[in-house]
Parts: C-alpha cells; structure tokens; sequence
C-alpha cells in the first residue's frame, strides 16, 4: 500500500506502522524479513517525525481535457473576461505525454498588440525531466526542469508580478525555480498583463485565438487549471495543490461550463488523488540495513508493529471467543462484514454503500440484545469496523442521504457499546484499548465526514441517538450523555485512594461533570485555531457540588475536551491538563469557561499572520516571555525606586531614564497579564490600547535617548529647558497621537482576533510596526555616529598618553572603545527589538527575540543601577552620611 493507507491499515488493527529499528536491532531485524523473504524497500514511521499524525488525502472529481496528439486543431477556449494583471499565478494538474521531446504549449494569452503577452511552454530533455519557460510581454524566461517526465500525474504553478518582475515555477508543493527581471514595469514595458485576451489551452496563438502550429502544440491531459490576480505565497499553493480553491482574487476557476472546447477534444471525469502535504516518506533498506525516502504514493511492503501485552491480549480474545456476534451479523448481511480475527490481513474496499450496509446490520443485531454481554473479541472486532469506516474517504457524487443515515447508524453502534453491561469487556482489552476515550476519538473523525451536508441552506447539524450524539456549524461539538461514558470511566484508572484527615483512607471517584467532550473550530472546512467561549451545564448531584474544570489541547488545530481531565492519546490512556483555559464564572448549576491560546513577546512586532505552531513551541514562547518579563518588571521597579530614593544628581539623562523605566514597565505588567482580558471584549480592547500607549511610549523616549546623545556629540543650540520640553512631547505627547489616530481611523478593526493585541490582518499593526523601525533607523544612525567619536577619541588619548605602546594594545584599545558604547547604549536604544520583525521567517527569532527584549529590564537594572557610577556614588554618600 502507499504509506497513508498502510499507516491506516495498521491503526485499524490495533498497531502502529513499523518504527526505525535501533542501531542494535537492525541486524538481526534485516534477516528476520530476508527469512521471510521480503526484499527492497519497506515502509517506517519516524519516530519524531512530521508523519505521526494519520495523513487524509483527499479524492476529487474533475473534469479532464485530453488532448491525444500534437495536432493544429485542438483547443480549448477559456471563457472569462480577464481585468488587467499586474500579478497573476495559474496552477493545474498536469499528465505529460512522454512520447515526444519537441516543445509544447500548456497555455496561451494573447491580446491585439502582443499574441505572446502570457504563455507557458515546455518540452522533455534528454535525462528525462519536463523544462518550463515563462513568456511575459515576449520576453522570455529560460527553460528548467520542474518534474520527471514519468507519465504521472504533477502539479504547477507559475506566479509573475510586474514589479521587479519576479516569477516563479512550482511543481508538487517545491519551488523549482525562481529569478527577477522577466519584463520589469519601465518606460519600454506595460505596466500589467493587458486585459480583456484571448486563453487558450493547448496551443500556441499566432493570431488572436487561431493559427495553430502542431510542433507547438501540448499533446497530454490537464484538469483543474486557476488562475489567480495576485501571487500565491508557498503556504497558499500547497493549499491549492491539496485541492483547496482560495476565492479571493481568483479569476478564472476551473468549471466545464466556462470551457470552450474544439470538436475532437475529450473530456473525461476523473479522480484525482490530491496529495497529501508530505510527498517523501520513510522506507528500511531490507538487506543493506539502511534508511532512506521514497514517494509516499509509491505502493511498498509493510510491517504493523504491536506492544507485545496488547498483542498478547487480543490472541487471548481471539482465541476465547465463540465469535457468535461476528457469524451473526455476516449471516443476516449475507457477506463477511466482519472478518472473524481482527489479524486478517485483507484489505477492505470501504466505501459508503459498503459502510452503510454494515452498520445498519451490526446496529440492528446490538439492538436485540441477544447477548448479554459482548465478548473481548466482539468488542474488538466493533471498534476495528468504527475505525474503518470514519477513515473512509466520502466521494464527490456520494448520496447524502445515505451518508447522514450512515451517521445515525455510528452514534447508535457507539452508544450500545458503552451500555453498562459492557464494563467488564472494557476493562479486559485495557492494554488493546486504554479505555472508553478511543471512542470518542472515532466520533470526532466521523464528525469530518459529515462536511457535504453542511451548505448554504443547512448550516446545522445534529445526529443524535440517545446518550450520543453531535452537532456541527462553524464549530464541531461532540456530547456524550452523563451516564454513556461515566460507566466505562469508573473502570478504569480515575479513582484513587487518599489520606482522610482521621489518618484513614477515603476513596475519591472522578465524575463527568458536563456532556461536551470535545469542540472543534472549522474554516473552509479545516480546523483552525481561536479563543472561544462556552457555558457548560452541570450534571445535578446529590452528594456534593460539583464544578468541572475546563481543558484544552492546543496542536495544530484547536480541540477542547471538558472532562475533568484532558485526554492526549485515545489508545495511550492519556493524562489531563487545565492549561490554556480559565473559568469565567462558576454557577450552581453551570460553568463559564474561556479557552484560547496565549500571547508572547513574539507578537508585538509580528507584521504577518502566523502559521500554527506546534502545543511545545506555544509552550516555551509563553513560558520564555512570562519569566522574562516578570524578571525584567521586577528589574525595572527596583531601578526607578534607586532613583527616586538614592537621590541621584538630577540630570536630564536621569530623567529621560526615568521615563524610559516607567513606560517600558507598565507595557510589561500588561503584557504578562493581558491574557486575562481576552474573556472580556471591552477589557482586551482597553488593554490593547494601553499596551499600544506604553510600548509606543517607551520607543518614544528610546528615541529621546538617542536625540540626548546626539546633543552630546553635535553642538545644538537649546536650552536645557527648551530641550526638556521637546522631550516631553516626543516621550509622551507622540504615542498619545499615534495611538488616538489609530483609533479614529480603524476603531473597529483594532485589535486582533486570537490575542489582546494589535490587528496584523487589517494593517493596524504598522501603526506600532511603523514609526518603531523610524525610531530603530534614527538610533542606529546616532549609535554609529557615537561609535566613530568614541573610537576617535580612545586613539587620540592613546596616541598623547602611550604614544610608544605595542601594536596589539592598541588594537584592544580600539576594539573595547568600539564594544563598551554598543553594550551600554543597546538596551536603551532599543536595538535588540530589530530581529523582532523577522519572527514570521521562523521560530528560532521568536525565542531570540523574546529573550533579548524580555530581559531588557534586567541588562537596564545592571548598566544603569548596578555599574552606573552616578547610583553607586549617591548610595555611598547616603552609607557615609548615616555613618556621621
């Protein structure tokens, strides 16, 4: 199988796809498969690898033009109105004809002044790989190789834009090539692709829409061309390869009914496979012991690994059990709906009438209730159908009447399997299945399949028998009845014996205290991540009030399970976590609880929309900001508090210091706490606005910093009151401006949607973005200037006073009088907050910039308290007039 499908073969069977072998098991484990005779290459799992999350690729069926040969005839016209493009991208799937190498024209655009205003072409070279070349304007690009010509299928992109004109070819998810000044916008070239052309597929136009030439024609098949007025960025055409259409700015989507086609063109409907985001995956080289990749597509040998007291366990079930449900329910199917041993290693064909069929059956026999109680291995052998079936991919075309009928079935099937009667089954496949969780991991994926039933017509959902059921909008909620998983969880490890104040022993029980297990955000029908509010009704006890603490984890989607506890692994058992969530309010009978992801230092200069990071990554920015700041708080207070108290000589340094203090501290304490507000809209955007106010403030009178200093190194001819006063309106009056103008401009796209902070969607967060890299330029022109004085200075006074020294003294001299102003002047000018800018690029600036920035207090604390000369002074004179 490819390595999606064995690594869902294996999860179906209670196994995981094989692990790398250790260095001191892969001997004996190469001749173990040599006996067995397997051979080549077998697929691995990385055991900290992208590929330990289950892959869905998903199926879509398009349209496809088959051009059969190279011909002057066929042609396909688009039938859309083109607006002028100063940026476009075109991407589509692409099956090469491998049988000639003369050079071919995928696509055509042509307007009256220029018939090769917009093409691609291509050909196959000698070593086999198809070279594109990009023509704009008539200019053309060079041809590269973007892909083998192997007669699969691929896909393209080519973006261009008229500034510096940059252009790009993509070929399955990789850049392929890249380069600038491919008709850039000047006096001899339009400023955009000319509009309203003629697009033609296959063929190369010499004429407005006609003339063909067959040597220049495509001979192959092509399906599923966009066409875009802006350039797609990595992330977006990796979307686009996975077979998402991004709407905005699109201009021409690929529709049968906007297709012009000549006589003798074919079109075929087909199923397009749409990769999934890894294209390379681990194999074991059987012989050679070694390791390497291969195309996750390509069909391999493959091994499912089992812990050895789960596999012993389900040989124990297999061989105890009477497999009367199973005979049962093959006999009124009249077909092996289930397989007898949850070992067999056929490969089952799933698809929806198969799906339905199955569970109709398997529903209506656990509804009679002829057994009592299901055996370990009817257990099993349910669990291995539920898993088979929420991983079946639902086709375009599929009824969707019989796919909601299908999850009526699920819910019914899942309920009776948590009846009471059923603990004792649970608790002997613990080590197999580690409790009643698995199965709400199983509805959560067959929650996805539910997505075409949702349009703009039906935007709910609920499919609900009895205790179970779930309900899908914008957000995907799955409930359970208090008392469907309490029976199930009350078997297994959640109850614990603990001292009794009488030096006894009382046993605690853990009850489910709410009905919603799991919620998850979707948008364009992927999970996404957001802060959410919920109100959570309380199960009514007799004994004691009891109030549920809210959890959620937090990975690449968003997904909050509000048990007690957080469940991580279905088949782990799992542990629990309160982290990321707060209770708003507590009432008798109902909890208020919000949960979001957190803010970090990194954000404050992040210009662009983050991709997701990773629950650890998360972990650590918010762990690294909220230590840093609160040191670098503390740091700051006990600086400002030596300045006031030791009576240091006032000086307009001393009182720019001040100011820079306080404005810097009140921006931390707000920040470490802002997370706080997020439950309150009208209190985050308070927050906001203050943060904006205190940190603009504080790069204010960075700024007044370096204007002081400038003053130092060239004569200015003002007054130290007149100086104090323009200091005053540039520390406070500036970010008082800026931050009221942003409000009247943009009130209501002010703050961001994840966090109290900024709204980097809208722009709004260039007015902080903004006027700080002004700031950072002018002090980085004033640090440079300082430098050279300071350098020019220390080599005068080196050459009056040790006029006869060696040639490495001097070159010490030089590089301390060059270090010591860069390490003083740093943290006050503000320059470490330089690299904050480039956090989007990767998560290794957003750990350097948050430790360089979090901790400017403390390096302000150490410079400007503990080694600042004019401090230590003034807390001697207090020493030695308390001694008198």
């Amino acid at each position: 199988l490819d390595w999606w499908h064995a690594d869902r073969y294996c999860e179906q069977h209670f196994a995981q796809l094989l692990f790398e072998p250790q260095d001191s098991e892969q001997d004996s484990f190469s001749k173990l498969l040599q006996s067995h005779h397997i051979r080549g290459s077998v697929w691995l799992k990385e055991r900290d690898g992208v590929l330990h999350k289950l892959k869905r690729r998903r199926g879509h069926s398009v349209p496809v033009l088959v051009f059969r040969d190279k011909t002057d005839t066929k042609y396909v016209k688009v039938l859309s109105d083109f607006p002028a493009l100063p940026a476009v991208t075109a991407c589509a799937h692409l099956q090469w004809d491998t049988r000639t190498q003369e050079i071919a024209t995928i696509f055509s655009y042509a307007v009256p002044a220029f018939m090769n205003e917009f093409q691609l072409r291509g050909f196959v070279d000698e070593e086999g790989f198809v070279r594109f070349a990009l023509i704009v304007h008539g200019h053309h690009s060079p041809y590269l190789p973007v892909f083998r010509a192997d007669g699969q299928w691929h896909h393209f992109c080519v973006t261009w834009q008229q500034e510096n004109g940059t252009w790009a070819i993509y070929a399955d998810g990789k850049r392929r090539a890249s380069a600038s000044g491919l008709c850039a916008a000047g006096p001899s070239a339009p400023q955009a692709i000319y509009g309203q052309g003629t697009f033609i597929i296959g063929q190369d136009q010499d004429s407005l829409g006609g003339t063909f030439r067959a040597k220049e024609s495509f001979s192959g098949n092509i399906t599923d061309l966009h066409i875009w007025q802006r350039v797609l960025g990595t992330e977006q055409i990796e979307q686009v390869r996975s077979c998402w259409v991004i709407e905005q700015d699109l201009v021409f989507g690929w529709s049968s009914d906007t297709l012009e086609l000549e006589s003798t063109v074919q079109t075929v409907t087909t199923q397009l496979l749409c990769p999934g985001p890894v294209e390379e995956c681990r194999v074991l080289e059987v012989g050679s012991s070694g390791f390497s990749y291969a195309s996750c597509l390509q069909p391999l040998p493959f091994i499912c690994q089992y812990r050895k007291d789960a596999y012993w366990q389900l040989k124990r079930a297999q061989l105890e059990s009477s497999h009367s449900l199973v005979s049962h329910v093959n006999r009124l199917a009249v077909r092996t709906v289930i397989p007898d041993s949850v070992f067999t290693s056929d490969v089952q064909d799933m698809n929806l009438s198969v799906a339905l069929g199955a569970l109709d059956v398997l529903a209506m026999v656990l509804r009679e209730g002829e057994m009592s109680m299901l055996e370990p291995s009817d257990l099993l052998a349910v669990l291995q159908l539920l898993k088979q079936v929420s991983d079946m991919e639902v086709q375009e075309g599929d009824d969707l009447e019989m796919l909601e009928q299908l999850g009526q079935y699920y819910m019914e099937v899942t309920e009776l399997i948590l009846e009471e009667q059923n603990i004792g089954t649970w608790s002997s496949v613990s080590q197999v299945i580690r409790g009643p969780m698995a199965v709400v991991e199983l509805c959560d994926r067959m929650v996805s399949l539910l997505v075409p039933l949702l349009t703009a017509e039906r935007t709910k959902i609920t499919v609900q028998h009895r205790n179970i059921g779930l309900r899908r909008v914008m957000v995907k909620n799955l409930w359970f009845g208090y008392g469907a998983l309490q029976r199930c969880l009350s078997s297994t490890a959640m109850s614990q014996h603990v001292a009794a104040s009488n030096g006894g022993h009382k046993y605690v029980s853990t009850t489910v205290g709410t009905a919603l297990i799991s919620s998850t955000l979707l948008g364009d029908h992927q999970e996404i991540s957001t802060s959410v509010r919920y109100r959570l009704q309380h199960r009514a006890q007799n004994e004691i009030p009891f109030m549920p603490w809210p959890s959620v984890e937090v990975g690449g989607n968003f997904r909050v399970f509000f048990l007690v506890l957080l469940h991580v692994s279905p088949d782990a058992g799992g542990m629990w976590s309160t982290a990321g969530c707060s209770v708003v309010t507590s009432l008798r009978d109902s909890t208020a609880c919000f949960c979001n992801h957190t803010t970090n230092f990194a954000i404050l200069l992040q210009v662009y929309e983050m991709q997701q990071r990773t629950t650890k990554e998360e972990f650590t920015l918010q762990t690294l900001t909220f230590i840093g700041c609160g040191v670098s708080f503390c740091a700051l207070i006990i600086t400002f508090i030596l300045f006031l108290v030791v009576r240091v000589p006032k000086s307009e340094r001393t009182t720019v210091h001040k100011n820079l203090i306080f404005a810097l501290a009140a921006g931390e304490a707000l920040l470490m706490f802002s997370e706080l507000a997020r439950s309150n809209q009208v209190m985050c955007f308070l927050v906001t606005a203050f943060l904006h106010l205190f940190f603009m403030a504080a790069f204010s009178w960075m700024l007044v910093e370096g204007l002081l200093l400038w003053s130092k190194v060239v004569a200015v001819n003002m007054s130290e009151d007149r100086r104090m006063k323009f200091y005053y309106v540039t520390g406070w009056g500036l970010p008082v401006l800026i931050v009221g103008v942003t409000l009247a401009t943009s009130f209501n796209n002010y703050v961001a949607a994840n966090h109290c902070w900024l709204n980097a969607q809208t722009n709004v967060i260039w007015a902080f973005v903004g006027p700080v890299l002004f700031i950072l330029a002018v002090n980085t022109f004033v640090l440079l200037r300082v430098v050279m004085v300071t350098v020019s200075s220390a080599r005068r006074r080196s050459k009056m006073l040790t006029p006869k020294s060696s040639l490495e003294s001097q070159i010490g001299a030089q590089i301390w009088a060059t270090a010591k102003p860069v390490l003083v002047l740093l943290p006050v000018l503000g320059l470490t907050w330089v690299c904050g800018v480039l956090v989007h690029l990767s998560i290794i600036w957003a750990y350097v910039f948050i430790v360089l920035n979090s901790l400017q207090g403390l390096y302000i604390f150490l410079v400007y308290a503990i080694y600042n000369s004019e401090v230590r002074n003034a807390i001697q004179r207090m020493k030695d007039k308390k001694k008198a």
